[in-house]
């Protein structure tokens, strides 16, 4: 037979006596001098933040100028190509999504026929993440162009994002954006990739780009939004050089 336990006399149990009372102030509420102490850290903690994040600003804008001088004729020689292709737009444009969720205007030289997007819901079945996969890739996709068959394997079609970087909108590395309608099928865990702004390349652009899973992706961006550094950033970009001339998994 359970008994319940009778409650206690408030009368037999002891007193804290005021030394007690003392201690257990101390443990629970820090000095004048550890506060201040806590609060020198707190702030030294979101200095080390902001100068990481300027130092990495400065290195986004800097390098992105430079880059864009120094391949203007590279630049101009693919539009011209692009245009005499079939005499449609230099550029495709699109919405994707950036730090936070925010949207932004995305340029590409366009590496395929006018009518890409239409042609595409024919495709959908050959889709190599999968017939209602979130992202679409395709090996010998159709509506490419022969040029956008080179710049695509080179990445040459991603130059005029380097307008993004300075803009703010992107920066060097981080996770590559995302359309709208990708984004909308993301789950809790996929939208880590908001975190951050999003980037020229990434941890998996190095791995194998395209030929990547999707959840893959995203666990890697993860892994590099946990771990992210100058230095990771810089081992990114040098390992990109390889990747863009091997172009594997990019098609």
């Amino acid at each position: 037979m359970n008994e319940s336990l009778p409650p206690p006399d408030p009368d037999q149990i002891p007193a804290l006596d005021d030394k007690a009372l003392e201690q257990l102030e101390q443990r629970l509420i820090p000095s004048p001098r550890k506060l201040a102490w806590l609060r020198v850290r707190f702030l030294l903690w979101r200095m080390s933040g902001t100068m990481g994040a300027r130092i990495k600003r400065g290195i986004d804008v800097s390098a992105a100028v430079c880059l864009l001088v120094l391949l203007l004729p590279l630049l101009l020689l693919v539009a011209l190509l692009v245009k005499l292709t079939d005499g449609g737009p230099v550029l495709f444009w699109q919405m994707r999504v950036g730090k936070w969720g925010r949207s932004f205007r995305f340029p590409k030289f366009r590496s395929m026929v006018i009518n890409a997007e239409e042609i595409r819901a024919r495709l959908m079945e050959a889709n190599q993440h999968g017939g209602q996969g979130i992202t679409f890739k395709m090996k010998r996709d159709p509506r490419v162009t022969w040029i956008g068959r080179i710049i695509r394997k080179t990445s040459i079609d991603e130059l005029p994002q380097l307008w993004c970087v300075i803009r703010g909108d992107m920066s060097l590395v981080g996770p590559r954006p995302a359309l709208v309608s990708e984004v909308a099928r993301y789950t809790l865990e996929n939208r880590r990739r908001l975190d951050i702004k999003p980037g020229l390349t990434c941890i998996w652009q190095v791995s194998g780009r395209s030929d990547i899973p999707f959840e893959e992706q995203c666990r890697l961006d993860a892994l590099y939004i946990e771990e992210q550094s100058l230095r990771a950033d810089l081992r990114l970009l040098l390992k990109t050089i390889p990747a863009i001339i091997t172009g594997r998994g990019a098609y």
